[in-house]
């Protein structure tokens, strides 16, 4: 059930049914019982999980979020109410998590169609009660947090998601980096609350940020771990860079909808990550002065400007 990542850091692999079906929690060993690091989904499958675990006499100390998407949050209120854990949030977290509560599937569905996508159906979006809790402790950056028995910095690296936090403790030459930095893919850099702003360009500043730090090991919220953050870091973004150009391309002779773009390149059969990753691509393209958008037929398009 547990993969020992270090001498006190264990990976948990949570399944659920959807998105990319499974998140790695991490519990870290401490004096106290053990912290755990972002917890699953709000799905019958990830409770069984997480049952059994319980189950084999593990002392659970508290919850800690890396960002509040819906695979690292939510059992969080699960633990705060039925495991009786504290969960602890970032302060941008509560933010997002008070932003969320009050977004309805309409207003998520009008930014998409905005963009010429179609409308999500109900169940979509995850179950907004998940965000209904109050957190029992709260942290920002540059505050150290105690994981297990060791303190962390905390280092805010929006992008992925407005409140991505990763942790690091250079004692022990570990990073927990949650989504920020994946080792298999380039996390998704969507319009998630429903709010047009360009995360993209947040993304890259946060890239820069780890970018300095040495970790002997990274571990992410999904796959394997990563042991030179340095280099993955530089491979993703070339890949933004290379997605960035290919649209720009798309777009050189005539304006398009983000719905055209997504089917040129992913098939009819789309996702709406990648429907996500085309529109905070074009923003941040509209922001450097590469495209300009236009609106036809009550639809944004978006036309390529000579460089």
């Amino acid at each position: 059930m547990f993969t020992k990542m270090t001498d006190d850091i264990y990976k948990l692999v949570v399944q659920f049914p959807f998105g990319m079906g499974n998140v790695n929690s991490y519990l870290i060993e401490g004096t106290n019982g053990y912290t755990v690091i972002d917890t699953g989904t709000n799905q019958q499958e990830a409770i069984d999980i997480w049952e059994e675990v319980l189950k084999s006499g593990i002392k659970v100390e508290k919850v800690v979020l890396t960002h509040t998407h819906e695979d690292h949050i939510g059992l969080a209120r699960w633990f705060q109410e039925v495991v009786g854990v504290p969960v602890i949030v970032s302060k941008e977290g509560l933010e997002v998590m008070e932003r969320r509560r009050n977004l309805s599937l309409e207003q998520f569905n009008q930014l998409i169609k905005k963009y010429g996508g179609d409308e999500l159906s109900k169940g979509s979006r995850g179950e907004i009660s998940i965000f209904d809790f109050t957190p029992d402790e709260l942290f920002e950056e540059t505050q150290p947090i105690k994981l297990g028995d060791y303190l962390y910095e905390t280092i805010w690296t929006p992008g992925h998601a407005e409140d991505q936090y990763c942790f690091y403790n250079q004692e022990k030459g570990t990073m927990i980096v949650g989504d920020h930095v994946l080792k298999e893919v380039s996390p998704v850099i969507g319009l998630w609350s429903g709010v047009e702003f360009n995360p993209l360009k947040d993304y890259f500043s946060s890239l820069d940020k780890v970018e300095n730090y040495l970790p002997k090991i990274s571990l992410p919220g999904h796959g394997e771990p990563i042991f030179d953050l340095q280099q993955r870091v530089v491979e993703i973004r070339e890949k933004h860079q290379y997605r960035l150009e290919q649209i720009y391309h798309m777009v050189e002779n005539e304006p398009k909808t983000v719905t055209q773009v997504c089917e040129e390149i992913y098939g009819e059969n789309y996702q709406i990550s990648a429907f996500m990753a085309i529109i905070t691509r074009f923003i941040y393209l509209e922001d450097i002065g590469h495209v300009e958008r236009r609106v036809m037929e009550g639809e944004i398009n978006f036309l390529a400007i000579e460089k």
